[in-house]
């Protein structure tokens, strides 16, 4: 076995020039190949997969092609400019100082040589010289580390500041659809947007900041020690140990785990489990007065262990891999270092002199010490590729939310109908699901000083044709009372007029949304001042009304005494308004919110359920004092003499669109009353004259 160790390296020492330039055309080679074969096989996918590659590679969040794709769209978001950029040039700074620590590093390594072999030298005075080097190096070295670290918290606070803030652009648009309710009611892929927004992002830009930097760092580190090593070993004895180092990191590439999904879907799973904790809040008064707690906490029970039982999985594929990969990379590379290190003493002429000795020695060290390094940098490549796949994950979650953004923007919804099956609706879908015979084109709102319905389909976010035609027309000055049973298109009708819902089919005339004013059951109440309450949504910035005269519309509804400085709130109490007031005394404080903007146009619905009848008089005759035209929900009769028009859902895709006399419509309901009087008494009657010819035959 020494016989041949020793042939080998004669022939080695005898053959080494042919053999170096054997040894690099075989590396060149390879390189072309494996890009040759890279190509191919790329391409080889994007033609086999066609369309069905692209409906599913929102799902997916491998390292592959659409994860690149997704995360070039995002870079071109937190990186906006180009060179112009802030976060461009932090970058640049931040590569300076890696390119600085390697710089040292190297350095470092030959000074660590040099102080061994000083020492077995036994020179102490260029020892003690040696440890004052090593001293002064340390002052820039650990500098550079704690900048790193520095740029690399920057870096990730100005990557979610991007992100966030484009994100908000969209989510919450100044002068666009409500993109914020339409991406929860009229379509299902994204389950939680604010989890993606508040935890996503952030781990997103972390993410991507770190993985700068443990890239970049490593690769930069591998290829300066590598060309330091190959001036002190040779190039083909470093490609040699190269080259079992990628053959083993590329096995353990093809046993890890997919990480980045497992990832993705732990993100979603913890969203949903944040969800049902939110549900609970919001809804925690209906679930009290149930007493539903323990259906309630059976629910939460199964989003948590499903959510326990999916990061005990991952757990457990991370032990596993762990184990494997800690073997090849600290035993195995560190073996195959000794052998790369052992080259210059084994492959040289071996001579006994105490310098000779010395200079091995610090050979021995430099090239232990850089290798070692070349090492940790490799494995943190190869670590790096768990946190790539994290990358991916996130990558994910965040790219799905701004697609779907796309989609609604360009009017493609994708909801979960009531029969289970999952529909990709656009507006020509539903348009044609609203007529009989024929296709009816895209509807569109045309800004008007009226409103107009004409040929309008009312179609529910689960493709439900409520009403195929709507036509009706209110002009400024009217009034409009609009009646029907529950379901059959009442208030989605004001979600079309609002531009909620989008409009499938024919012409919706409106004036523009600053005209039109909407007053729910149960108004919104902001946490804010009692003056913020009155002026929303405008900010208190652009409030164009006095304390006095804001008290002044309080008293129109009867509430001015909430402003009392001993007994009320003042103008700038802020709490949660919801909690401290009644369900009547919202109601009121939405009538004063809409005294004090005065539009053209009013949507109430069933907005005085919880007040009197004197207050609710008060309500509708000041604001057609102030020159509101209504569109009324409700069933009260007490309702019908402050409107002139109706328009009446018969629940079956039917209805009718008339003038209202509320003086006849009363008659009628009160002989309607009459005759249904009459009526349940017929049997008795129809008993009782039975009885009469009974006694009539005796």
């Amino acid at each position: 076995m020494v016989g041949l160790v020793q042939a080998i390296t004669h022939y080695y020492v005898r053959h080494k020039k042919p053999i170096t330039r054997g040894v690099y055309a075989l590396l060149i080679l390879s390189i072309v190949n494996r890009v040759r074969a890279g190509a191919s096989k790329s391409s080889g996918k994007s033609g086999s997969s066609g369309k069905s590659a692209t409906s599913s590679s929102s799902r997916r969040s491998e390292i592959n092609k659409e994860f690149f794709r997704k995360l070039v769209k995002l870079l071109a978001i937190v990186v906006p400019h180009g060179i112009r950029s802030r976060e461009f040039w932090l970058l640049c700074t931040h590569t300076g100082f890696l390119v600085l620590r390697t710089v040292l590093s190297v350095y470092v390594a030959t000074l660590d040589g040099k102080l061994v072999a000083s020492l077995v030298r036994g020179r102490g005075q260029e020892f003690l010289l040696g440890i004052v080097w090593w001293m002064l190096v340390a002052v820039p070295a650990t500098f550079t580390n704690s900048m790193l670290q520095y740029l690399q918290g920057t870096i990730g606070l100005r990557f979610r500041d991007r992100l966030t803030e484009h994100i908000l652009s969209r989510y919450l648009p100044l002068n666009e659809g409500p993109m914020y309710y339409e991406i929860h009611n009229l379509d299902d892929r994204i389950k939680n947007a604010d989890q993606v927004i508040t935890v996503d992002v952030v781990k997103f830009a972390s993410s991507l900041a770190e993985l700068y930097s443990n890239l970049a760092k490593p690769s930069l580190d591998m290829v300066l020690y590598s060309i330091k090593l190959a001036q002190n070993v040779g190039g083909e004895g470093l490609f040699f140990v190269g080259s079992l180092i990628q053959l083993s990191a590329y096995g353990l590439r093809l046993l890890a785990p997919p990480f980045g999904k497992y990832v993705a879907q732990e993100a979603a799973l913890e969203g949903d489990f944040r969800f049902l904790h939110t549900k609970v809040i919001d809804s925690a008064e209906e679930i009290a007065l149930y007493r539903g707690q323990e259906v309630e906490k059976t629910v939460l029970d199964v989003s948590y262990f499903g959510l326990v039982k999916h990061v005990n999985r991952i757990l457990r594929r991370r032990l596993v891999y762990g184990v494997m990969e800690d073997f090849v990379i600290k035993y195995v590379w560190g073996g195959l270092g000794f052998v790369l290190c052992s080259i210059p003493v084994f492959f040289l002429d071996n001579g006994r002199g105490s310098t000779q000795v010395g200079d091995r020695t610090q050979g021995f060290i430099t090239n232990r010490r850089l290798l070692m390094s070349s090492s940790d940098a490799f494995g943190r490549i190869m670590f790096s590729y768990k946190e790539v796949a994290q990358l991916a994950g996130y990558t994910t979650r965040v790219c799905d939310l701004l697609d779907v953004m796309d989609d609604i923007s360009n009017g493609i919804y994708e909801k979960q109908t009531v029969s289970g099956i999952d529909s990709r609706i656009t507006s020509q879908d539903a348009a044609a699901a609203a007529t009989t015979d024929e296709t009816v084109s895209q509807g569109k709102i045309v800004i008007d000083s009226s409103i107009e319905f004409e040929n309008v389909p009312i179609v529910s976010p689960n493709n439900d044709v409520l009403v195929r035609s709507l036509s009706f027309k209110v002009p400024q000055g009217h009034h409009l009372l609009i009646v029907g049973p529950n379901g059959c298109g009442k208030s989605s009708l004001f979600r079309i007029l609002g531009g909620l819902w989008p409009v499938h089919g024919g012409i919706v005339h409106k004036p523009p949304s600053s005209d039109i004013f909407y007053i729910p059951q149960r108004p919104y109440l902001s946490r804010g001042t009692l003056r913020q309450q009155i002026i929303y949504p405008k900010k208190e910035k652009d409030n164009t009304m006095s304390d006095a005269e804001l008290k002044a519309i309080l008293q129109v509804v009867q509430i001015g005494e909430l402003v009392d400085e001993v007994n009320g709130y003042s103008w700038d109490t802020e709490t949660e308004w919801k909690e401290e007031l009644s369900i009547g005394v919202q109601q009121r404080i939405a009538m004063a919110r809409l005294f004090y903007h005065s539009p053209k146009y009013a949507i109430l619905d069933e907005c005085t359920s919880s007040v009197s009848l004197e207050i609710e008089r008060i309500m509708y005759t000041h604001a057609k004092q102030l020159g509101i035209s209504l569109l009324t929900v409700s069933h009260r009769p007490s309702l019908w003499k402050y409107h002139d028009l109706i328009l009446q859902f018969d629940g079956h895709g039917g209805y009718i669109f008339d003038d209202l006399d509320a003086e006849e419509r009363l008659r009628l309901e009160e002989e309607k009353l009459k005759i249904d009087l009459v009526l349940r008494n017929v049997d008795d009657m129809e008993k009782r004259l039975q009885e009469l010819k009974a006694l009539q035959v005796v």
